[in-house]
């Protein structure tokens, strides 16, 4: 099983994240205290973040109170983002993970859920638009199921490297853990998956 992404998160900000000027231009404006701003950074990653919250918890309320929380905590520390140690799309993930960390313990979530996939139009409008849910096929609903199945700690690195598309060291950076253990937890992550998908083909 190769790396490639079998499923896009849609509006994950790829071209902008791919441009930190962009990102520091309006952090800038945040830190001088324009309003509209803080709505355009939060238009910006605030879907990324949900998706990102949902596939961790499998539960749309609760990805919304992570989603929420996340960018509560993030503006009110805007000025302690270094973009010398990391990309702010990298820190925003770290402080979701954080708070996704503290909603699974609070609840005990075991599993993925995987009610977002199913032939149901998503009720939640950040959730995958229809034409998405449409398009999975059955490869990539047990691609899905298989990573409903893993531990949390090879789910997150899963889940930030086919669909966030992080490199090692920036997951090493959003769980904030070295960069050869993000590598190993995915290894760890391919033989499960390898096991559960040859299980489906």
């Amino acid at each position: 099983m190769n790396e490639q992404p079998l499923l896009t998160w849609l509006d994950t900000p790829a071209t902008h994240g791919d441009a930190p000027d962009g990102d520091a231009a309006l952090i800038g404006r945040c830190l001088a205290g324009e309003q509209a701003a803080y709505g355009e950074l939060y238009d910006l990653y605030g879907g990324v973040i949900y998706r990102l919250a949902y596939s961790l918890l499998g539960d749309r309320e609760d990805a919304e109170e992570v989603l929420q929380d996340s960018f509560e905590y993030a503006f009110r520390r805007l000025d302690h983002f270094d973009a010398r140690k990391s990309a702010f799309k990298t820190w925003l993930y770290r402080i979701a993970v954080s708070r996704c960390r503290n909603k699974r313990r609070r609840k005990w979530l075991p599993s993925l859920s995987l009610s977002a996939f199913d032939d149901r139009e998503p009720r939640d409008p950040a959730a995958a638009p229809p034409d998405e849910t449409a398009a999975l096929n059955e490869q990539q609903r047990a691609v899905w199921a298989a990573v409903g199945r893993l531990s949390p700690k090879l789910r997150e690195v899963a889940v930030l490297r086919y669909y966030g598309g992080l490199q090692y060291g920036e997951i090493g950076a959003a769980l904030d853990i070295p960069a050869k253990t993000a590598e190993s937890r995915m290894r760890l992550a391919h033989q499960a998956l390898r096991e559960w998908l040859s299980e489906v083909v």
